[in-house]
């Protein structure tokens, strides 16, 4: 129940926040864009994982066919990807916004966003394929146990009895072209904005500069952070033999696949005043209408 209301507040919060933005005229800029874009790839993240997760939870419905589970890992690692490209195009967006303010409108057109976010789309599908294609074609004998809450690539393809050197190799290059090329652009495009920001005369508006992007920061420190501990985090071989491994491995699964996607809508909506605006809008124009 604790996991069925976080993703009925995911789902919520985030439908809520792209009816927002497309009923709001003044949310109809590339940031606010961007923002119903991370939705979006929100609501489909949770949504890929959780209803699964709440079927073996409450009927004990421990198994899943495995062309679901590869349709699945199709998705997961799809809308993660895409979760990773939209926090990097939202830091280019700031960069421009705070480095280029005159030209803000004419650089991020909407074609531009468009095409942004296509290519962002397809990346993540072409580079994704290949999982289930290489997963599919293991040998499985030794058993069908997964510590996750869904199938992942590189659980599923542990439990195969042949070789997956081919499987991890290929991951390991997935994780550079998209995570840590996304958090290269993220990093430089705040550096670029610090210098700019530090360039400024007026304390006022260095304050004003940075609270722009600290909504922006929290989702990218949440998301990032997350993934990294997940698959960074250090194996002992205590923890593996008592099988609490297994348990850490669900636990922070769970916290990636519906936290961020319930947090992402509240932190965006508690700290930013433009949205709050709208939504008082919202409410006055329903309650008087």
């Amino acid at each position: 129940f604790p996991l069925c209301t976080m993703y009925s507040i995911a789902i919520t919060g985030n439908f809520g926040l792209m009816y927002l933005i497309y009923c709001d005229e003044a949310l109809h800029r590339p940031m606010y864009v961007f923002l119903a874009l991370l939705s979006f790839t929100d609501v489909l993240m949770c949504t890929s994982t959780l209803p699964n997760t709440l079927f073996i939870l409450w009927f004990n419905l421990k198994e899943i066919d495995f062309k679901a589970c590869l349709a699945q890992m199709f998705f997961v690692h799809t809308f993660t990807g895409m979760e990773s490209g939209v926090l990097m195009l939202m830091a280019l967006d700031r960069y421009v916004a705070i480095c280029y303010p005159l030209r803000y409108a004419t650089i991020l057109t909407n074609p531009v966003i468009a095409k942004a976010g296509l290519a962002t789309f397809l990346r993540n599908v072409m580079l994704i394929i290949p999982f289930t294609l290489l997963t599919k074609r293991l040998p499985y004998c030794r058993g069908n146990f997964i510590p996750h809450t869904y199938c992942d690539h590189m659980s599923v393809a542990k439990v195969s009895c042949g070789n997956f050197k081919v499987n991890a190799i290929y991951g390991l290059m997935v994780a550079l072209l998209i995570g840590v090329f996304d958090i290269c652009c993220i990093s430089v495009s705040y550096t670029m904005i610090l210098q700019a920001v530090m360039s400024l005369s007026s304390a006022d508006a260095r304050h004003k500069a940075f609270s722009t992007c600290s909504s922006h920061l929290t989702v990218v420190i949440i998301f990032y952070g997350t993934i990294f501990f997940m698959y960074a985090k250090p194996e002992s071989k205590a923890s593996v033999d008592s099988g609490n491994e297994d348990i850490i491995e669900a636990l922070i699964s769970l916290f990636y696949g519906v936290m961020t996607p319930m947090l992402n809508p509240l932190i965006y909506s508690l700290r930013n005043k433009d949205v709050k605006a709208a939504v008082r809008d919202l409410i006055f124009q329903k309650c008087f209408a």
